[in-house]
């Protein structure tokens, strides 16, 4: 079995969800306390990864940096070497989406190939109205436009939050290929 140790960072803007998907997918735990991350908070979980006929055990190394930041020259400092990004917005403030092809060039800067990975959080404070039904159309055409993977996810309840970082993980494992 190949083993491997990639960088990731998760990026968006203040209060989307970043340190609590974090938190749901390295330690299945939720807290409602907000708690605001200042510079980066570096989490690791290993998982297995498939990549054609073998496994690879893959050390996801999570670079969970603060939000709101417009990637400074510091902030891009923190993308160097990592191998994929998780971009994160928030379903109950759609201005949070806006703001993310800002992050996606600055990452491109660093990295013009890096996988790319959109998670929309908060889905289970959507409703079925038809304006949530929207919203999610429009996030689902920025996925298109941003060639990334979508995934609908909570961090409260545990939705999709798992299938994302493993969904991130092969796709870093087959860039790596």
């Amino acid at each position: 079995m190949l083993t491997l140790s990639k960088k990731v960072c998760l990026l968006g803007d203040f209060a989307v969800g970043k340190t609590s998907l974090v938190r749901r997918f390295v330690y299945d735990l939720f807290d409602d306390k907000y708690l605001s991350t200042i510079g980066v908070k570096v989490s690791r979980k290993i998982i297995t990864v498939a990549r054609e006929q073998d496994l690879v055990e893959l050390t996801l190394m999570l670079w969970d940096l603060a939000g709101g930041e417009e990637l400074t020259h510091m902030g891009t400092s923190y993308l160097r070497g990592a191998s994929g990004i998780i971009l994160v917005g928030d379903l109950t403030r759609p201005a949070t989406f806006d703001v993310l092809p800002r992050y996606v060039a600055a990452a491109k800067q660093v990295g013009p190939r890096l996988p790319l990975l959109l998670v929309a959080n908060k889905i289970d404070l959507l409703g079925d109205s038809e304006g949530d039904r929207a919203l999610v159309q429009q996030v689902q055409a920025l996925a298109e436009t941003l060639c990334a993977p979508l995934y609908l996810t909570s961090a409260l309840r545990g939705d999709e939050v798992e299938e994302a970082f493993r969904g991130l993980g092969r796709l870093v494992v087959e860039h790596d290929a």
